[in-house]
């Protein structure tokens, strides 16, 4: 029920109270929040207190108090990449449990209900929750001919993301395509692909850009929303700074062999066999900017490079055309020093914690105990 604060969400799954208070602590990890004092909490803070303290008090009072958010998700010109990584993200991993703090108004794909049964839901929804609702875009909007090439329900992609915008609280793009364009855009673009910011410029818009973005990100950035009510620091494409702060090379496993002077040089040479640097293959890691080496996929099972595949820089605009998936390399690097990991392998450590809480008290729960 929207109407049900989080806490109360989450005491339904089974999640006990001393569970709930570690998860207070793991939410602050996660998202990047132990450096700073919490300003938007509302709550009296000690200033003989750590940081830290700050953060987790503030997630504390904030789940304990704070109504489920509600989202609406609207889908244009995309894969459903995106929902695919959300929806197959570990269960029950941080990323879901962060959801089940949400009610989702409206999704096309996730929606049981279809035509004019869910379009009514998603009106409903923008009425009751006006102000109040997360938006998240997933796809790019065609904007040629008059959007005729992406039209649900006999409106355009354009007129529909306007109407959601006008009316909410905060508003994510999802993905290279909503955040940048993604392959729609990519030359020679017929269909006028945009992104989201580039047509809603009276509010901000998060970009979580990947192709598809990873899922904690996603998350990370709407609990960040439903916990404190404001968005997180962002960097000047508008991604959020505690998973795209640092370039896929600063923390890439592969880093060692860089500094060595190993490289690979075929996909099936001795190199490539020893875990070599991907750089000469054509890796743009060291221009790309993502937390996907710390976070990775899967409960950080893995990542492209570390299965032996250049990174493409699918979070960067215009990635599609930017040299080619194998031919070219990123800009020449001048080996920096690795830098102010220690948030990013936080938070994927965070997430790894959290899927072992929820996956004990649901163990408990078929025990009987409390």
């Amino acid at each position: 029920m929207p109407d049900e604060t989080i806490k109360q969400g989450l005491a339904k799954q089974g999640v006990s109270r001393r569970d709930f208070l570690k998860l207070s602590g793991l939410l602050a990890a996660a998202m990047g929040l132990h450096a700073a004092p919490v300003e938007a909490s509302g709550l009296p803070v000690s200033l003989n207190a750590p940081a830290s303290g700050y953060q987790e008090q503030a997630i504390l009072h904030a789940i304990e108090t704070k109504q489920r958010l509600p989202v609406i998700w609207l889908e244009f010109q995309d894969c459903t990449g995106c929902t695919e990584a959300v929806s197959r993200s570990v269960s029950p991993s941080l990323g879901n449990l962060v959801l089940n703090t949400l009610t989702i108004e409206y999704h096309e794909t996730l929606s049981a209900a279809a035509g004019f049964q869910v379009e009514q839901a998603k009106k409903d929804a923008m009425e009751k929750y006006a102000g109040q609702y997360v938006l998240v875009v997933e796809g790019s909007i065609p904007t040629d001919n008059d959007g005729a090439y992406c039209v649900i329900g006999g409106r355009s992609a354009v007129d529909i993301l306007k109407e959601a915008a006008a009316g909410a609280a905060a508003i994510i793009a999802v993905g290279n395509c909503a955040a940048y364009g993604g392959l729609p855009k990519a030359k020679p673009n017929p269909t006028g692909a945009k992104g989201v910011w580039e047509l809603i410029t009276d509010k901000a818009v998060v970009n979580i850009s990947g192709c598809p973005a990873i899922p904690e990100a996603t998350t990370g950035v709407i609990a960040h929303f439903a916990v404190f009510g404001t968005l997180p620091k962002l960097d000047k494409l508008n991604r959020p700074l505690t998973f795209y702060g640092k370039t896929v090379h600063d923390r890439c496993l592969r880093r060692p062999f860089y500094e060595a002077g190993k490289f690979a040089l075929s996909f099936d040479d001795e190199g490539a066999r020893e875990g070599y640097c991907l750089y000469k293959l054509g890796c743009k890691g060291p221009t790309t900017y993502n937390a996907c080496a710390t976070i990775k996929w899967d409960q950080g099972l893995s990542f492209p490079i570390q299965s032996g595949h250049p990174c493409l820089g699918c979070s960067e605009p215009n990635f599609w055309d930017g040299g080619g998936f194998y031919e070219g390399q990123s800009a020449p690097l001048d080996r920096p020093t690795i830098t102010a990991v220690g948030a990013a392998i936080g938070a994927g450590a965070a997430l790894g914690i959290g899927t072992a809480l929820v996956n004990q008290s649901k163990k408990k729960a078929k025990k009987g105990e409390s």
